[in-house]
Order: C-alpha cells, then structure tokens, then sequence
C-alpha cells in the first residue's frame, strides 16, 4: 500500500485555507487543486510499502509521540516549487519551528531503524495547494497566479497535536486518503 505520515489540520483551518486561496484558483483553474478534506502537512512520504509495514511502523512510530511535545506552528504565505517562474507546486507555508524540525527528525530515524531509506532533501514544511501539470502550465496564467499569490492574506496559529499514518490510494477520480493510525504527542 502507499503510505505517507502527516498533520491533518481541523476542519475549520482547512476551510480557512481553502477560502484564502480563492484568489489563486480563479486567476488559474486549469491547476490541479487539492480538495479541501485532503489539506496536509506531509512529514514523510513512505511510498509503495508491504501491507504488514503499517502496524509496525504504528508501533514504532508511538516512541515519536512520546519523545515529542505538541508544536506551535504558523501557517501562511504562498510561495512555489522550484518557484513562481517555473512551479510544480503551489503552496502555503508552514513557520520553521525547531521542535517540528526535531518531530521531523525522530520520524525519519524511526523510519530508517524500519529499513525505510531517509528523504536526502531538506524538510520545507508547506501544505500543498495545487501541482502544476506540464499542459496546465500557460505563461499568462501563471504570471497572473504570481502576481496575486503576495495579495492572499492568511496566517493562522496552529497547534500539532499528533501525527497520522495515511494510506493513498490513487483513482482515476484522484487520490483518496484513508487514516490508519493517530499518534498523539505529548502535552
């Protein structure tokens, strides 16, 4: 099963999210838009995995709730990857907090004692918005998308109270996610 590890927000914040970024959906349609209820922040990316893999890496994975606190976190400001000239993805950010970056770091040791190799990039927390597909890719458009991304007012605090192991399951109608396991930290 595909696997991933991440912060699903409340309902309320993603709703919040999903009505600031108005703006950016209507000067550009024609981008892949995640759907509201799928609004994440992703902490590890798992991929294909054996399906026994999920309750042991659950298991595991409850040692990271109990070595980590609840975090405070700002989300806000849209920005892309590799950037606004060139973007696979439209996002919002996540505020650099140390103790999400020491959350991150438990998660790929854990994952590595697992035998799961550790992501070699930088983690840059974000919540993605909508990937750029290469036909969707009009130069307008996405000049006008990056002329209006500075003008989406939006910053929200946020605490993080767990992580979630999600399994994705991809479908010609998109991805669906499934919740396996929630692992709380620590108060």
């Amino acid at each position: 099963m595909r696997l991933f590890l991440a912060i699903n927000l409340d309902p309320a914040v993603r709703r919040a999210i999903v009505e600031a970024a108005a703006p950016l959906r209507a000067v550009a349609p024609d981008l892949a838009w995640v759907r509201e209820p799928q609004l994440h922040l992703t902490v590890k990316f798992l991929g294909e995995q054996p399906d026994d893999l999920a309750p042991t890496l659950s298991d595991a994975l409850r040692g990271v709730g109990e070595r980590n606190r609840t975090i405070d976190v700002e989300i806000g400001g849209i920005g892309a990857f590799p950037n606004f000239r060139r973007p696979r993805v439209v996002w919002i950010g996540v505020t650099p907090e140390p103790k999400l970056e020491l959350l991150h770091h438990d998660v790929e040791s854990t994952c590595e004692a697992l035998g799961i190799p550790v992501d070699g990039k930088p983690f840059r927390p974000h919540l993605t918005l909508a990937r750029v597909k290469p036909r969707s890719g009009d130069p307008r458009m996405l000049r006008e998308l990056a002329r209006v991304a500075p003008d989406v007012d939006y910053v929200e605090e946020v605490i993080i109270t767990g992580v979630d192991l999600m399994a994705s399951e991809l479908t010609t109608a998109g991805s669906r996610y499934r919740l396996l396991a929630s692992i709380p930290l620590r108060d």
